[in-house]
């Protein structure tokens, strides 16, 4: 497969799924931000967020305040933060109709319907309340287009390579959700294992459609951060975790090494990763920081990509 065409297809699916997990990322923060507390801390949430989602300085750049208005129509419409909700969903369609010839119709119509969609939508007429309504919607167009490529796409090379962008992508981004809590202080009346505390980790779950499923897995209704942590890293049967998404893109790189009959630099770096967060315990990664994990995991995701993009010739 040309480098050109690996790369439109990596990068169709993990802009896919940016545009999902950016969604899922504001509803932590929009969710947070309506927990009663003082007013002063608004503004350090919204900063918070975004810095876990990488683009503060961007922000920075463009408005003199940490608004949710600001901080919302950022991470949401524009076209300037290449992260934006609006800019992923262009550039996954944009690297779709490039490989219109390698991908299936049904794929083609999901993202070009998202897309028309998105575009009927203006920033000013984003109100607070139709915001969750607005967020859930584009979540479901993303779980489209991911079942029309689960479901009609031939398994070779290219669904490797889209695979591998998607998953790298979801990493990146539970990573980002988790270290939220990280920066997202409690204020000084409130305790560890407290009210807020105890909803703070709720929403972080029901970010990423777990809630539920923690409990089943868990049967722990006061939600400890360590057993949170522990299922979004390192329990497998958790389709998000940082060790679930290993697997698939491990199992990828194999299948991509034994397809062209060599094996490259990438995919030692993806089993160097994935073999951390097999043999790593809760236990260990507490006790070195969890803020600090995270930080390590995000910059090897990051590396791994880089280095897959250098290994198949990324146009």
């Amino acid at each position: 497969m040309l480098g050109r065409t690996a790369s439109s297809l990596f990068w169709m699916s993990r802009y896919n799924e940016r545009a999902e997990n950016m969604t899922r990322l504001l509803e932590v923060a929009y969710r947070i931000a309506m927990t009663p507390r003082y007013a002063s801390d608004a503004e350090e949430d919204w900063r918070s967020t975004l810095v876990s989602a990488g683009c503060c300085s961007g922000f920075e750049e463009k408005y003199s305040e940490f608004t949710q208005k600001n901080a919302i129509n950022f991470l949401l419409f524009d076209q300037d933060n290449p992260s934006s909700v609006r800019s992923s969903i262009e550039q996954a369609r944009h690297n779709a109709r490039s490989v219109r010839t390698a991908i299936t119709s049904e794929m083609w119509e999901s993202l070009n319907e998202t897309y028309i969609g998105f575009s009927e939508v203006r920033p000013q007429h984003m109100s607070d309340d139709k915001l969750p309504d607005f967020l859930n919607w584009v979540k479901q167009r993303a779980m489209l287009f991911r079942g029309a490529l689960l479901g009609t796409l031939m398994r070779n090379d290219g669904y490797y390579f889209s695979q591998l962008g998607a998953f790298i992508e979801r990493a990146d981004n539970t990573a980002r959700i988790l270290d939220v809590k990280y920066w997202i202080l409690l204020p000084d009346n409130e305790v560890i294992g407290g009210s807020l505390d105890t909803y703070q980790w709720s929403t972080i779950l029901r970010s990423v459609s777990a809630n539920r499923s923690y409990r089943h897995a868990y049967r722990d209704s006061s939600l400890k951060a360590f057993n949170v942590a522990e299922f979004l890293i390192l329990r497998k049967e958790m389709p998000r975790s940082l060790a679930y998404c290993y697997d698939w893109i491990e199992d990828c790189m194999a299948d991509l090494t034994e397809g062209y009959g060599e094996k490259l630099l990438s995919h030692d770096m993806a089993i160097d990763t994935h073999g951390i967060l097999t043999q790593q315990t809760m236990e260990e990664i507490f006790q070195s920081g969890l803020h600090e994990f995270l930080t390590d995991f995000i910059a090897r995701n990051n590396g791994l990509s880089h280095q897959l993009s250098a290994d198949y010739n990324f146009a």
